[in-house]
């Protein structure tokens, strides 16, 4: 009967959870690593566009439910936007993954330029690997709650289209984030950092110029040149951008122009973005941008429509999780080549020129510190709508910029997958520490309220429109 009554006391013992200091959160993350290559690699072979990442959002979603966790599909309206979540009680922390490419940028994983004729697109901005850390941070996150008893839920945020196709903000607007306490994103870059980065409001539109055609030589009194429309606003905002402030940027593509030199186009169109920090002045650029579309119209006798197609507000800093996670990150260390891989980025920096930087730079910690970033990221949209923190590793060489041939090598590279695993390491531990100190939560959400305000009412840079799914087609 001693012997019985040990066992079950054993079995007892044996059942209960686990101390959470006696569960090695870097050792779990580091179990995935298999399993964060191989689903880097494959997103990053399929390379899907914006709103089309079927073959994506499907094999994220098929990872976590094989981990226990209860997925969501179609959300906010999207077809390849998903919520996975695990747990119950406790605090909500909610896991952002990103995994849309960029159009028109194509490269293997070959140290020079090799484009691949077969593709397209190209994972330029490394959310191939922003989908597979986060995967791997929220699983890591779920098994120590599970093995710890700690209450709480793990909530992995499938988000799609963040390259111009603004997919958070639809899921913000519907509400998605509101009962969560803290959200977490990281990015692929060619430096180590937690900083406190904010970064630019943007708005988006195509500027559709509709004219009438006529044969340029034969008869050009009858035409009126839907092209001349699109080349005079670009003059005329090419000419505003003089009186704009410093931290304005203005881009544009002419999409579509006409197909021959001797028929006047009756349709062009020009694909515009306008940035700044404040979301207000964005607002405020954009009616002069509308301006110069109706004034070029009416110089040339044509007419013109336009159709916004994305806006982000800019990202609301949270000092008190950024110097977490800094700290998670210094403790993680940076990203450290074998021979093989240092021989490969040396390859891969000789191509950066002026803008190459020391390889060592891979292995270190920028200092924290609070910096404006000049991109955009619908994550902004999310950070107004719950406290938010994020970091950047090195996945890329350093010097590497985003949206360049380089950044699409790395990013389905093993120095790529490396840097993937330790933004996973930092976001867990970050994690852990939210689930664990409720007064680290409360001190988030003292100043996410500060920086608010008392009368803040969400508003998106997009209106009411529904989600542009055909976009990149």
């Amino acid at each position: 009967m001693k012997f019985l009554a040990g066992l079950t006391a054993l079995s007892t013992v044996l059942a209960a959870p686990l101390a959470a200091q006696e569960v090695d959160p870097i050792a779990a993350v580091e179990a995935e690593s298999d399993r964060t290559e191989r689903v880097a690699k494959q997103i990053w072979d399929w390379a899907e566009l914006g709103y089309l990442e079927l073959r994506s959002s499907n094999l994220l979603q098929d990872e976590l439910r094989g981990e226990g966790f209860a997925v969501t599909e179609g959300v906010a309206g999207i077809p390849t936007a998903f919520i996975a979540e695990w747990g119950s009680g406790g605090p909500v922390i909610g896991v952002l993954a990103e995994y849309d490419a960029l159009p028109g940028i194509s490269q293997s994983t070959s140290a020079s330029r090799d484009v691949m004729e077969d593709k397209g697109a190209g994972h330029a901005c490394g959310h191939n690997l922003f989908a597979a850390g986060s995967l791997t941070a929220a699983i890591a996150i779920k098994n120590w709650l599970e093995k710890t008893g700690t209450p709480g839920r793990i909530r992995l945020y499938g988000t799609p289209a963040e390259e111009g196709g603004s997919g958070k903000v639809y899921m913000t607007r519907e509400g998605l984030f509101d009962d969560v306490d803290v959200a977490i994103h990281w990015h692929a870059a060619d430096r180590n950092s937690a900083a406190a980065r904010t970064s630019l409001a943007n708005r988006s539109a195509k500027f559709r110029f509709k004219g009438v055609s006529a044969h340029a030589a034969g008869a050009p009194e009858r035409g009126r040149s839907a092209l001349d429309g699109v080349e005079a606003m670009n003059m005329m905002v090419n000419m505003m951008r003089e009186h704009t402030s410093m931290d304005t940027r203005i881009h544009y593509v002419i999409t579509e122009g006409g197909a021959a030199p001797n028929v006047i186009p009756d349709f062009a169109e020009v694909f515009y973005y306008v940035r700044h920090s404040d979301a207000d002045e964005v607002r405020a650029l954009w009616e002069r941008l509308e301006d110069t579309a109706r004034g070029a119209a009416l110089g040339t006798g044509t007419e013109v429509e336009w159709e916004i197609i994305h806006g982000n507000n800019p990202l609301l800093v949270n000092e008190t999780l950024a110097k977490v996670m800094d700290a998670n990150l210094r403790r993680v260390g940076g990203v450290q080549y074998t021979e093989e891989e240092r021989a490969w980025a040396e390859d891969i920096s000789t191509s950066l020129g002026d803008g190459a930087m020391a390889l060592e730079t891979a292995a270190q910690i920028q200092p924290y510190g609070k910096t404006l970033g000049y991109g955009s990221t619908d994550v902004g949209d999310v950070s107004w709508a719950t406290p938010t923190v994020g970091v950047r590793t090195a996945t890329w060489v350093p010097g590497t910029s985003a949206h360049s041939w380089q950044a699409v090598a790395a990013s389905g590279h093993s120095i790529g997958a490396k840097g993937t695993q330790v933004a996973a390491k930092a976001m867990t531990l970050t994690a852990i520490d939210l689930f664990t100190d409720p007064e680290l939560r409360r001190a988030a959400k003292e100043e996410f309220d500060a920086s608010r305000g008392d009368d803040y009412q969400y508003v998106s840079l997009l209106g009411d429109r529904d989600p542009p799914l055909d976009y990149r087609n």
